[in-house]
């Protein structure tokens, strides 16, 4: 899940964004409402955080710009305030939950799973490619009906893929939905993500091809006694090898 982070306090950004990031998120973090309107026009959100509190453009007329820009992702609005006129001005304003300062993070990371279950009530929450199929409200990975763990950043990758299958996704593409515009991670990192989830569902019948010089792509493994090797029909081959990727953590 892509996320939106818009608070001009470094202090509590840098907080929260570390706190996301250990749930599986992949947080995009802005201090300002101009920037988070650059930012919402060129890419794709699931969810944001926005503080009420922004220099020149505050939360609530960020929060009226998005709607009006047919921005229509979730927005959970960050404030001091606690005075029942606020909550209700922020909630007629566009935001869809509100949340006081100082608050804790399991609070947090329960609205948002509330928000984002909401969000994906009018479509399918349910990604699913042959017998793999990830429920992205409850953030559980299914092989064939039985449960298959995976870690945060192998639930990006892999979440990113499914949305993409059958066709290929780009691996520039696949480190952007890792890290938005921080440099943390690198193209090496993610041929390591690969690698563990390549071994994963190894035996599910589903596999990762790599595609040279573009990036990977998830295809339904070959019946036995099938033509190996056939492009097209979802029908695939052999999954290309990689170089070995130095080792990396699993974590933000």
């Amino acid at each position: 899940m892509r996320l939106l982070l818009v608070e001009d306090d470094v202090m509590v950004a840098s907080g929260i964004k570390l706190g996301l990031c250990n749930a599986g998120y992949a947080v995009d973090w802005v201090g300002s409402a101009e920037r988070a309107l650059e930012a919402a026009q060129s890419e794709a959100f699931d969810v944001a955080i926005i503080d009420i509190g922004l220099p020149r453009m505050d939360g609530l007329a960020l929060t009226t710009a998005l709607r009006a820009a047919g921005r229509t992702f979730p927005v959970l609005i960050l404030t001091a305030r606690d005075a029942l006129c606020d909550r209700v001005q922020g909630l007629d304003m566009g935001a869809d939950d509100y949340m006081v300062k100082p608050f804790e993070l399991p609070e947090l990371l329960a609205r948002l799973r509330a928000l984002l279950r909401r969000s994906q009530a009018a479509t399918s929450a349910v990604l699913s490619f042959g017998p793999l199929e990830m429920d992205t409200a409850h953030r559980t990975v299914r092989v064939g009906g039985q449960p298959l763990e995976v870690g945060p950043r192998e639930w990006t990758v892999l979440e990113y893929l499914l949305l993409q299958a059958p066709k290929p996704a780009a691996k520039d593409k696949l480190l952007q939905a890792l890290t938005g515009w921080d440099k943390e991670i690198t193209l090496n990192a993610i041929e390591v993500y690969i690698s563990r989830l390549r071994s994963k569902l190894e035996t599910s019948g589903v596999v990762l091809r790599a595609i040279r010089g573009f990036g990977y792509r998830l295809e339904l493994a070959e019946p036995a006694g099938g033509a190996a090797g056939k492009e097209g029909g979802g029908v695939v081959v052999p999954p290309v090898a990689v170089d070995r990727p130095s080792p990396a953590h699993d974590g933000p």
